[in-house]
């Protein structure tokens, strides 16, 4: 039992947060700076999966972000969000998957599930280029079938985030909430 035991940390090590940097650490260090180097460990991992996301999505809405394409739709719907709203909103579910990711991994979910780290990828990817796609290049047909893949991806992460994290889980149902309504948005601009 010991033996399945040393295998599992040694299959584990890197991807826990409870593992030390160094397995050569010796027993006389304090116990006050072990958990210091814990501590800033999963504030460097924590901020890094947060920040990745924001800062791509950022770029992303300052480039391409002017959506002059989105007001030449003529009448919208009074539901449609205004585009600053969009970006705001975008951001917003950034900054919550890339914190939800970063609880499914703390907990070693990325190692345990080996499909979430691609759909996680993908989720990122299909969020940052739908703003261009629809909002700056007009092409609304590709952008809903996008939004359509989107939000398979998405459900697909909350699905595998709920096996390992229940508040990573509770992380994604926002943004699940906010990709099904720019589907809608953008089935509707489809008809306009």
């Amino acid at each position: 039992m010991a033996s399945s035991c040393s295998n599992s940390q040694k299959l584990h090590q890197g991807f826990m947060l409870d593992q030390n940097d160094n397995p050569n650490t010796p027993t006389t260090m304090p116990k006050r700076h072990i958990a210091k180097a814990r501590t800033n460990r999963a504030l460097r991992s924590l901020s890094v999966s947060i920040v990745i996301p924001l800062i791509l999505n950022a770029v992303i809405i300052l480039l391409f972000g002017s959506g002059q394409k989105y007001h030449n739709f003529d009448p919208k719907p009074f539901w449609f969000a205004p585009l600053w709203f969009i970006h705001v909103a975008s951001l917003g579910s950034s900054f919550l998957m890339g914190f939800a990711a970063w609880l499914f991994w703390a907990d070693g979910g990325f190692h345990a599930h080996s499909d979430a780290l691609p759909l996680y990828i993908a989720q990122i990817s299909l969020s940052i280029v739908w703003d261009p796609l629809v909002l700056r290049i007009g092409a609304v047909w590709l952008g809903f079938v996008f939004c359509l893949v989107h939000f398979g991806t998405l459900f697909a992460c909350y699905l595998i985030f709920r096996r390992v994290n229940p508040f990573a889980k509770d992380l994604a149902k926002p943004c699940l909430a906010w990709v099904a309504y720019l589907t809608l948005v953008n089935y509707k601009l489809l008809f306009l």
